[in-house]
């Protein structure tokens, strides 16, 4: 049995299970069967609801900090070869994910003055693939909802501040940033045939830029500002004293970060979307890509199973090079 939803488009009965029926959205704001509403639906990690039409879909990303919002899903019309490829940081392109969880234990750990502290199995999909803030308030609604996310990013920034200086003097963390395998071959591929490349992380520029340096190091691939098109990330922490930029609120699964990537950063307007592809392996990411008007292929690693939201992909795949023939269209 095949289900098709406006902007979801088909799906099969094996990833109709990763999705969840509701009766009303979290808000209260629509409720199934009332105002031309056929469904509403949620993956498995319920931070997305998807409100059905007869003849579109909105899309109502959910926020921790008390700031969600509505967006339309696009229908996934991809049509290869690529143009252009947009490739999540954290999983996809480095992996460092359980360094950064590891960041948020810690600073966890801290606020509860208990340094044996050590997240469960069931937190991990909402301690990767959103922002710095989105992690933390999670934490602090669990373990301690008697701090604030304020006190815990003090403590995130401090242990990030004193390991990444850490990492650059040789005394780090062991293995905090690896460069996924088949990393260097891929991304080649894609530059001898003309693909530009963009570069989209929900993470803080101190913290993705890093990463991004140690993998080209690592492959001996020279500097990454003048092999990607394009590097969006999330920009600059706000801090007492200092000028922050935009990021803490709009960070995966809103659709910005990928949206600014291909039309601010490689100049490619909505029009040719169908010419567009992302790569993700968070639940998050995915949701981002595809709210943004682009087709996403899920790498193996990361959250997409538990998160639920395989319906939304144009293909998985276990390595990088195995995505070739998708983005060009074979």
């Amino acid at each position: 049995m095949i289900t098709e939803y406006p902007g979801l488009g088909r799906i099969p009965a094996h990833a109709i299970n990763d999705f969840v029926e509701l009766d009303s959205a979290a808000n209260g704001a629509w409720r199934n069967g009332r105002n031309g509403v056929q469904a509403i639906l949620t993956p498995l990690d319920r931070k997305v609801e998807f409100i059905v039409f007869e003849d579109r879909t909105l899309a109502h990303v959910k926020s921790a900090l008390g700031y969600p919002a509505y967006y339309p899903l696009a229908k996934d019309n991809f049509e290869g070869p690529a143009v252009a490829v947009l490739m999540d940081l954290d999983g996809t392109s480095v992996h460092s994910e359980e360094f950064w969880i590891w960041i948020i234990e810690q600073s966890t750990a801290r606020l509860l003055d208990n340094p044996q502290f050590q997240l469960e199995q069931a937190d991990l999909p909402h301690v990767s693939g959103h922002s710095v803030s989105e992690h933390l308030q999670y934490c602090v609604s669990k373990y301690c909802p008697d701090r604030t996310v304020e006190e815990a990013r003090k403590h995130y920034f401090d242990i990030t501040h004193h390991e990444l200086r850490e990492i650059e003097a040789g005394r780090g963390r062991p293995g905090a940033f690896k460069p996924t395998p088949g990393l260097k071959e891929f991304l080649l591929e894609l530059k001898g045939r003309g693909i530009l490349i963009g570069l989209v992380t929900s993470g803080l520029l101190e913290k993705a830029w890093p990463e991004i340096l140690s993998a080209f190091r690592t492959l001996d691939m020279g500097d990454p500002l003048e092999f990607y098109d394009a590097i969006i990330s999330a920009g600059h922490a706000i801090r007492k004293g200092q000028v922050g930029t935009l990021g803490e609120l709009t960070p995966k699964p809103h659709p910005w970060l990928y949206a600014e990537t291909a039309r601010v950063g490689l100049g490619l307007e909505y029009g040719r979307r169908s010419r567009i592809i992302g790569m993700e392996d968070s639940g998050a990411g995915v949701v981002s890509v595809r709210l943004a008007g682009f087709s996403c292929i899920g790498v193996a690693g990361g959250n997409i199973a538990a998160s639920g939201v395989r319906p939304l992909l144009r293909a998985e795949v276990n390595t990088l090079g195995d995505a070739l023939p998708v983005i060009l269209g074979q």
